[in-house]
């Protein structure tokens, strides 16, 4: 949801009904999850990691992530580096300020961005880069007309520098979120098949495409109407920020179309009855008790339930509610998420992510997710 940065600082409520968690499947039902188990295995997709792996991923600006010289006090300078972390950039033709924040430094009121100061710097060596791209302000017909070739020109040259990092591109994430991204299913289409078809002219292997949706909201006549087809999108994702999202319909898409699923983007919100979040901050043990078991909880079954298809998770460890961009936010204005100010916080999630499932950065990570092709 990061960003609705690059686009504006006003905002549209998401609304949506919420479910919950149903019972626990019969034994003739866990056999049918292991029998699709079995079966995708022998068709896995870009990068994407055996059954029952997740990749972690951190983000999502430079002071949340932390481990460089200047901004040393985010997620890497508490935790061993994850496998992955995710930053942001766009595309706005005919203007200088396309690909912002992609060895450049920008910053839209969350954050400070700059793809290089991460990937030049020996604490993310064996990190993999997700990166949300976005094409709002009509640059999803700009791109599907071609005037935004040069942009993927470059872009994919950058990429394609990275040499053996893999690198998940997600075009237009949050495609469904109407109320702000604002996005035409048929010029959307075709600016990600022009995308994805001048960066395999270029011969760019170490990018994995990757088709996200909003969280609460969405409904599967959306997602189809959207969607760019199976041979142009490696991976499928959505957003959770709510424990609504334990059954979102992306999870039966991905399943439907024998993809990898990114939780791409998460971070807690707890909604109250008037539809705004109540007030989070991880620094406080009694907020972490009630997070971690109205949120964090719901979020770790939602992987452990799916672990044929949820291959890939994204922590947003934000000050949220310090950035300006959301001042005005329902879910974020009153919320702090970051994992790195609590002692009990911290001791849960290493209690959770220190599993054999997550992924981390590894010199050996690069060449196993590169093996799975």
């Amino acid at each position: 949801m990061k960003v609705k940065f690059l686009k504006t600082f006003s905002w549209i409520f998401i609304v949506g009904t919420f479910t919950c968690l149903g019972c626990r499947k019969p034994p003739q039902a866990s056999k049918k999850v292991l029998q699709i188990t079995v079966q995708n295995k022998a068709r896995l997709s870009k990068f994407e990691p055996a059954n029952g792996k997740v990749i972690l991923f951190i983000g999502q600006d430079l002071e949340s992530i932390g481990g460089t010289s200047v901004y040393n006090n985010g997620y890497l300078d508490i935790f061993a580096a994850p496998g992955g972390f995710t930053q942001y950039t766009n595309f706005r033709a005919g203007s200088a300020y396309t690909l912002a924040g992609l060895n450049t430094f920008a910053n839209w009121g969350d954050g400070p961005e700059n793809m290089e100061v991460t990937t030049s710097n020996p604490n993310f060596a064996h990190s993999c880069l997700s990166i949300g791209l976005d094409i709002t302000n009509g640059n999803d017909f700009a791109t599907a007309e071609g005037k935004n070739d040069d942009a993927i020109t470059r872009l994919a040259s950058w990429i394609k520098k990275q040499g053996k990092r893999p690198v998940f591109l997600r075009i237009g994430y949050e495609f469904d979120g109407a109320g702000w991204n604002h996005y035409d299913n048929v010029a959307y289409i075709k600016a990600w098949r022009r995308i994805k078809d001048k960066m395999d002219a270029m011969d760019v292997t170490n990018v994995a495409y990757v088709w996200q949706s909003k969280g609460v909201g969405t409904n599967r006549k959306t997602l189809d109407a959207f969607y760019p087809g199976d041979k142009y999108v490696d991976w499928v994702a959505y957003s959770f920020f709510t424990a609504a999202e334990e059954h979102h319909p992306m999870i039966q898409f991905a399943r439907d179309h024998h993809k990898p699923l990114f939780i791409a983007e998460a971070t807690p919100v707890i909604l109250g009855a008037n539809g705004v979040c109540i007030p989070i901050d991880l620094s406080n043990t009694a907020d972490v008790n009630k997070v971690w078991n109205q949120w964090f909880v719901p979020f770790f079954r939602t992987i452990k339930n799916n672990p044929d298809v949820i291959k890939a998770i994204h922590y947003i460890n934000s000050p949220w509610k310090t950035r300006p961009m959301w001042q005005e936010n329902p879910y974020f204005k009153n919320t702090d998420a970051r994992i790195t100010r609590n002692d009990l916080m911290k001791k849960l999630w290493i209690g959770e992510i220190s599993k054999h499932e997550y992924l981390k950065a590894s010199d050996t990570l690069f060449n196993y997710l590169w093996d799975k092709n």
